[in-house]
C-alpha cells in the first residue's frame, strides 16, 4: 500500500528507490470514480518497474480538463484510493495540466501513460526523454471511462 506525499517526499523516496537499483515508474491521471480500467492501466505500470508514483490531478485541474461538474470525488479522496492499491508505492497530488514539472523532478525511467495515446502523442514525451526515461503504453483499450460512469449514472431512476 502506497504513501501519499508531497512532491519533495516522493523526490526523495525515488532517490532512495534509485540506490537499491529500482526501476521508477511514472503515471498520472484524475482517478475520479475508480474503475477496472484504472487498476487495469495501474497494474500495467506495476510490471514496468519497482517504485511506482501515481501522480493525480487535482480538483482544479480535473475541472480545466473535464469541465465544471467534475472531478466526483475529491482530490484528498482520490489520492486516497489510489495509495490504497497494492500496485501503487507513492502518490502526489498535482496542479498542472501536464506532468512535466514532476518528470522532470522526479526522472522517472518509465512514464506509463493509458492506451488512449500512442507513445508519439504523449504531451511529457520530450520531457521524459530529456531526462533519459521512455514512454510506455499501458492498460487495456479504453473501455471504460468515468464519464460514461457519469452519463449512465444520470440515466438511473433513483427516486
Amino acid at each position: 500500500m502506497g504513501r501519499i506525499g508531497d512532491l519533495e517526499t516522493v523526490r526523495m523516496a525515488t532517490a532512495a528507490a534509485r540506490e537499491r537499483g529500482a526501476t521508477v515508474v511514472l503515471t498520472n491521471g484524475a482517478f475520479d470514480m475508480l474503475h477496472v480500467g484504472h487498476l487495469r492501466y495501474l497494474r500495467g505500470a506495476a510490471d514496468l518497474g519497482e517504485l511506482v508514483i501515481a501522480a493525480v490531478n487535482s480538483d482544479s485541474s480535473v475541472q480545466q480538463s473535464k469541465g465544471p461538474s467534475r472531478p466526483v470525488v475529491p482530490d484528498f479522496e482520490r489520492a486516497e484510493l489510489v495509495a490504497a492499491l497494492e500496485m501503487v508505492d507513492w502518490v502526489v497530488v498535482f496542479d498542472e495540466p501536464t506532468v512535466t514539472e514532476i518528470i522532470e523532478t522526479l526522472q522517472p525511467d518509465v512514464h506509463a501513460k493509458g492506451t488512449d495515446y500512442s507513445a508519439d502523442d504523449v504531451p511529457e514525451r520530450g520531457a521524459v526523454e530529456a531526462c533519459g526515461g521512455r514512454v510506455a503504453i499501458v492498460g487495456d483499450p479504453k473501455d471504460h471511462s468515468t464519464t460514461e460512469l457519469v452519463e449512465r449514472l444520470k440515466d438511473l431512476d433513483c427516486d
